[in-house]
């Protein structure tokens, strides 16, 4: 669909916005936030906002919308910065994404949308995530409230439960609130935003951040209920049948951890990054003992992974104080799936890597603490289903190297719980809910989206899936209206 060019505010000609230096977000001297949670990246100035806005170039096909799962209007919220209206910006974005300024800071804008940026193709792309981040946070600095501007509609009369507040749930209950429907969030754990809250650090992600998005979508008329496990306190069935729900949506995440299966994984000091990182991040073990959540302090910690998972892991065990951080990584730094800036991140916090290295055991002492960790070094062979070299072990490579901390971050599974409680929902080899392209699965009227579906993704092709999610079961209610009418 065509859509109309946005107002230009932008006085400055095309072939001067091209000579103006793209503008760096300011950070956390490394040495000092290796030892502490604050955030790393402090946020452009208003000025700087401004100056980079101004290199926008206004295409008349503007490919940065392609490179979004969410559809934000990325270049009528530019051009309303050049005019220095932040708040205005703000809410053109909210428009398409009810979690600005968690995106701004965790989606990986370099793959998506600033990888096709028309400037790009030359220069350094216009820094879409970092104006996301500044206008969204500029509104919440100067306390606006995105749900006061929205008109409400009328009330539909029909009842959505969005299980699971990760960010695909939080995109569809944004959507669907919007239509007029009566929207509850249930959330097993005891705070709300799913791999935001128990995934992410401080560092990256302030909870204070993701609290006040989640506080918007209250006040937008989105019911939340915490300690609420789908198939346990209630099952799906029940929530259709007892309590009236007319659809659900499974924004479920996928926080099933997976081990090597290597001898040694049970010894005490070898976490999961799942337990790991919500021992730290939503339990608080980073502040024990304010917080009476214990969390081993490392010398010697090894992380096994290479993706963003991993760097959360090996950062936090460098900031709980280990003397050495050591990412792990059975192929070379090119295959790393991470994000550019984190592994620049890990590197400036003194963060060893240690690449083209797989552990096959790990070696625990009398009392069952693990205290080294049996390796191969690894070269590449041919790609494999995923595109990246192979990783085969050189014969004659192994080693052993003393630690006393191990987290393994090679990725996650789905819960196995609805496929145990709902055999009706089918699901894949993998565990995953099997959904169509607008997340409808085997049940009527039940939808799912995000890493229950896709398998681990980021947060921002989950809200994709949510918003998707949500079109198809509004355009569900309104036929399901007419066939009772």
């Amino acid at each position: 669909m065509k859509r109309e060019k946005p107002q230009s505010f932008n006085t400055i000609p095309i072939k001067e916005r091209l000579t103006i230096p793209r503008q760096e977000m300011p950070e956390q001297d490394a040495l000092l936030r290796s030892t502490n949670f604050l955030e790393v990246n402090l946020g452009l100035t208003p000025e700087q906002a401004v100056v980079e806005a101004q290199r926008c170039i206004e295409c008349k096909n503007p490919t940065c919308m392609d490179g979004c799962p969410v559809d934000i209007k990325i270049p009528d919220f530019i051009q309303l910065i050049c005019k220095k209206d932040f708040l205005g910006a703000a809410e053109k974005i909210k428009e398409d994404n009810s979690l600005p300024a968690v995106c701004g800071r965790v989606c990986p804008q370099e793959t998506q949308c600033e990888e096709v940026c028309v400037v790009g193709k030359r220069f350094k792309p216009v820094a879409i995530g970092h104006l996301e981040r500044f206008v969204a946070d500029y509104a919440m600095a100067h306390g606006n409230d995105s749900s006061k501007s929205i008109q409400k509609p009328e009330p539909s009369g029909q009842k959505v439960a969005i299980v699971g507040s990760g960010p695909a749930g939080l995109a569809a209950a944004s959507d669907l609130i919007k239509e007029g429907h009566e929207v509850t969030v249930f959330e097993a754990l005891h705070e709300f935003g799913g791999v935001l809250v128990y995934g992410i650090p401080e560092f990256r992600l302030p909870k204070a951040i993701l609290r006040e998005e989640v506080a918007n979508l209250e006040n937008m008329g989105v019911k939340f209920i915490k300690n609420f496990i789908v198939g346990r306190t209630m099952t799906i069935q029940e929530l259709m049948a007892d309590e009236g729900y007319d659809a659900v949506f499974l924004g479920l995440g996928a926080g099933l951890p997976r081990f090597m299966n290597i001898p040694g994984e049970n010894l005490n000091g070898v976490y999961s990054a799942n337990e790991f990182l919500t021992r730290s991040n939503l339990m608080r073990g980073y502040e024990f003992p304010e917080w009476d959540t214990p969390l081993y302090r490392a010398k010697h910690a090894i992380i096994v992974g290479g993706g963003n998972t991993a760097m959360d892991a090996v950062r936090t065990a460098k900031r709980l104080g280990a003397d050495e951080a050591t990412i792990i990584y059975r192929r070379s730094e090119i295959e790393m799936p991470a994000r550019n800036e984190e592994i620049h991140h890990a590197k400036e916090e003194g963060v060893v890597f240690m690449n083209l290295v797989n552990p096959i055991e790990f070696i625990g002492d009398e009392q069952g603490n693990v205290v080294a960790a049996t390796c191969l070094k690894m070269e590449l062979g041919e790609p494999d289903e995923s595109g990246r070299r192979r990783p085969i072990p050189m014969e004659g490579s192994e080693f052993t190297m003393d630690v006393d901390m191990v987290v393994i971050a090679v990725g996650n599974g789905s819960n196995p719980l609805i496929a145990q409680t709902t055999p009706e929902i089918k699901t894949n080899k993998w565990g995953n809910i099997v959904a169509d392209e607008d997340g409808l699965t085997s049940m009527e009227g039940v939808y799912a989206g995000g890493d229950i579906v896709s398998g681990g993704a980021t947060v921002i092709l989950a809200m994709g899936a949510g918003r998707k999610s949500a079109a198809a079961i509004n355009k569900y209610l309104k036929v399901k209206v007419g066939s009772v009418a």
